[in-house]
C-alpha cells in the first residue's frame, strides 16, 4: 500500500458558523438533565414528523429513551451506520420506551426526504433549519454519523452511541455506563475462558461455511489450531496477501497438520465476498454475519490483512501473524512464542550482516542511475551514509516534504559529509517519473526497478513518503529518518540513536523555556497550552510537527512552536516598547536634566 489510508469512522464538518464556547450543559438543568421540548421545539412548531408526514407532538418523548440521530445522506460513514440503527431501532420497538430523532445534515429537501424514507423515527422538520443548526452547535456536532443519548430524565447518558451501536447492537440498550461496563466485563470474562466455539458461536448459528455453500459444523474445529483471516477484498495488501496463504495452508494439509482458517469477511458489498472467497480453500463467517465486526472490536484490530491464530486449547496464541508468513512463509509454523524467538534470532544476525550491496544489489541490478541516466554502481556508494527516499509525484506529503528534504541535502552535503539520496519511485508511469526527478539533485532507482518491492518489503513501508537511513557500514539506522528530518531537519544526520538522543535532549531543554500557555490570533476562543506530541499537523504553517505543540485539545487545534511563539515574542517586544515610550513621556524632563538638555 503506497499511502497508509485509515478507515473513517466519521465524516468531519466545517462549515458551522461558529462552536458555542460552552459545552451543551450550559442549556442543561442544574442536574444535568434537558428539558427535550425545549430541545427540539420552536415557537411555531411543538411537534415532530415521521416520514409519511404524520406529526407528533414532541411532548410524547417524555420519559423514553431518546436519541439525537445527527447524520446525512451525501455521508458515507451514514449510508452504512443508518441501517444498523435501523435493525437496533427496530428491535427495541416493543418496548416502547426508545425512541430516535433525524437531525439532518442534508442539503436539500429532496435529499432529506429521499434518506429519511428509509428511517422508522421521527425527524426534526428539514424546513427549520435554524433548530437543526442550534442543535449541532450545543451538542458539538464536528462530524457524523453522531448518536447522543438520553435517559428517561432527559440526561446524556451516552454522547458516543454510534461505536456503542456499531460494537455491541441492540445489547447495548440502554446504552449507557453501567450497561457498557457490564458488556466490558462479560467480554473479559469471556476471554478468560475463550474456546473457539465461543469466539465463533451466535445465537443464529453455530457454523462456518465453505466456498461451494456447504455448513460445517464449529464443533469439527475444536482440537484445531485456527486462523482468523480478516480481510477486505477490495484491499490490494489483502488481494497480495491471500495467495501466500493460500500456499501455506495448502502445505500445512499436505502435512497433516490440524490446522484450518476461517475468513473474517469486512466487505461491504456481497459481490467481493463472493469474488474474494472463491479463491479461497478454507471455511468462512457467512457474508455480513454480525460476529464479524463483533471480532474485529474483540482482538481489537488494527490493521488488514490480519491473521488471528487461535490455538488447540482455544486460546489467543498470536494477535496477528500476517506479518510474520510474509517473511517466512511455512518456517513461520506453528507461530509460537519459541518460533517467533527463533526467527528473531534469524534476522538479527541478518541485519548485523547487512550490507549495501545486499540491500541494492539484486542480480545484474547492480547499479543505481544519477540526473543524465547514467549507471552509477552500488559498489561506489559503499562507506557513504545512504538515505532511502520512498515517494511518488501524486502524493501530496510527498510534494510537501521534498523541498525540506532538498535543503537538508544540500546543508549535510555542503559539511562535505559522505552522503548520498537514492529516491525509490512510486509513481505510476515513466513520464511522471521524469518529471517528479527532475526537481531533485539525487540519484535514483531506475523506473519500474523490480528491486522496489523487494525494499518494500525489506523496509515494510507501508505509507509515503518514508525514509531510511543506510549507514556507512551498510546496516540500517532508522526506517523514521523522515520523521528526523522534519523535527530537526538537517540536524538530524547523521541519524544515529545517541545523535537524535542529543537532539531530544536540547529540544526538552529549550521546551522549559516557553511559555506553558500562548493566546494566537489563529486561534482566540483557548488558550493554547504547551503540550508533548508524538506527531501533528500544524495548523498555521501546515507542516508536520513532533514532540512540542502548543495544543487545545477541545479544538483539536496545533501550533508548531515556531508559530506559536513568533507571535508571542513579537507581542512581547510591542508591549516592551510600548512601556518604554510610556516611559519617555512621562520622564522626558527630568531626562533632559540630567543629560544638559534643557530645550526638549
Amino acid at each position: 500500500m503506497e499511502v497508509l489510508q485509515v478507515p473513517l469512522h466519521r465524516i468531519r464538518i466545517d462549515n458551522f458558523s461558529s462552536l458555542l464556547s460552552s459545552s451543551h450543559r450550559a442549556m442543561a438543568n442544574e442536574d444535568g438533565s434537558h428539558d427535550l421540548s425545549l430541545l427540539l421545539s420552536s415557537e411555531e412548531r411543538d411537534f415532530l414528523i415521521r416520514n409519511n408526514g404524520d406529526q407528533v407532538k414532541v411532548s410524547n418523548l417524555v420519559g423514553k429513551i431518546v436519541g439525537f440521530y445527527f447524520s446525512g445522506s451525501w455521508c458515507g460513514p451514514c449510508r452504512n451506520f443508518t441501517p444498523l440503527l435501523v435493525e437496533v431501532y427496530e428491535q427495541l420497538s416493543s418496548k416502547g420506551d426508545f425512541e430516535v430523532v433525524f437531525i439532518s445534515s442534508d442539503r436539500d429537501d429532496e435529499s432529506f426526504n429521499k434518506y429519511f424514507s428509509k428511517m422508522p423515527w421521527l425527524a426534526l422538520p428539514f424546513s427549520d433549519a435554524e433548530t437543526r443548526k442550534r442543535l449541532k452547535e450545543v451538542f458539538k456536532v464536528r462530524g457524523i454519523p453522531n448518536l447522543v443519548i438520553f435517559d428517561t430524565n432527559g440526561k446524556v447518558s451516552c454522547d458516543d452511541a454510534v461505536s456503542t451501536v456499531m460494537e455491541h447492537g441492540v445489547d447495548g440498550y440502554p446504552f449507557n455506563l453501567d450497561r457498557l461496563n457490564f458488556l466490558k466485563e462479560q467480554e473479559e470474562n469471556a476471554k478468560k475462558n475463550q474456546t473457539i466455539s465461543s469466539i465463533l458461536v451466535s445465537r443464529s448459528r453455530d457454523y462456518v461455511i465453505s466456498n461451494d455453500g456447504k455448513k460445517i459444523p464449529l464443533l469439527d474445529l475444536e482440537g484445531k489450531m485456527v486462523g482468523l483471516y480478516f480481510s477486505i477484498h477490495a484491499n490490494s495488501i489483502c488481494r497480495e496477501f491471500t495467495p501466500k496463504l493460500v500456499e501455506l495452508y495448502k502445505r500445512l494439509k499436505e502435512k497433516g497438520e490440524k490446522f484450518e482458517v476461517v475468513l473474517i469477511s469486512l466487505d461491504f458489498e456481497e459481490n467481493d465476498f463472493k469474488e474474494s472467497f472463491e479463491t479461497m480453500p478454507w471455511l468462512a463467517l457467512p457474508f455480513n454475519d454480525k460476529s464479524c465486526k463483533k471480532l474485529a472490536r474483540y482482538f481489537e484490530l488494527e490493521t488488514i490483512p490480519t491473521l488471528v491464530v487461535i490455538g488447540q486449547d482455544g486460546k489467543t496464541l498470536n494477535p496477528n501473524v500476517a506479518e510474520l508468513i510474509e517473511d517466512h512463509g511455512i518456517e513461520a509454523y506453528p507461530f509460537t512464542q519459541e518460533k517467533l524467538d527463533e526467527l528473531a534470532k534469524i534476522e538479527k544476525a541478518k541485519l548485523e550482516s547487512q550490507t549495501l550491496e545486499s540491500v541494492l544489489v539484486d542480480g545484474e541490478n547492480d547499479f543505481v542511475i544519477d540526473k543524465s541516466g547514467s549507471r552509477v554502481p552500488v559498489s561506489g556508494l559503499v562507506g557513504k551514509n545512504i538515505l532511502l527516499y520512498f515517494s511518488a509525484q501524486w502524493c501530496p506529503p510527498c510534494r510537501a516534504f521534498l523541498p525540506k528534504l532538498i535543503e537538508a541535502y544540500h546543508t549535510i552535503k555542503a559539511k562535505g559529509s559522505a552522503f548520498e539520496v537514492i529516491f525509490i519511485s512510486s509513481d505510476r508511469d515513466q513520464s511522471t517519473f521524469d518529471e517528479f526527478y527532475s526537481e531533485m539533485p539525487w540519484l535514483a532507482l531506475p523506473f519500474g526497478d523490480g528491486r522496489k518491492q523487494i525494499l518494500n518489503k525489506k523496509f515494510k513501508i507501508q505509507g509515503i513518503p518514508a525514509a531510511v537511513a543506510i549507514g556507512p557500514s551498510g546496516r540500517t539506522i532508522t526506517k523514521e529518518a523522515r520523521m528526523h528530518l522534519t523535527a530537526y531537519g538537517a540536524d538530524a544526520f547523521p541519524f544515529t540513536e545517541e545523535h537524535l538522543k542529543q537532539l531530544e535532549e536540547e529540544i526538552e531543554k529549550k521546551a522549559k523555556g516557553w511559555p506553558e500557555k500562548v493566546k494566537h490570533e489563529l486561534h482566540p476562543e483557548h488558550e493554547l497550552i504547551r503540550t508533548k506530541r508524538s506527531s501533528y499537523i500544524c495548523d498555521g504553517c501546515g507542516e508536520s510537527g513532533y514532540s512540542w505543540s502548543f495544543y487545545c485539545k477541545q479544538c483539536d487545534f496545533d501550533l508548531h512552536p515556531k508559530c506559536a511563539l513568533k507571535v508571542d515574542i513579537v507581542l512581547k517586544l510591542q508591549s516592551i516598547v510600548r512601556r518604554f515610550l510610556s516611559f519617555l513621556k512621562e520622564n522626558a524632563y527630568q531626562l533632559c536634566q540630567k543629560i544638559g538638555k534643557m530645550r526638549c
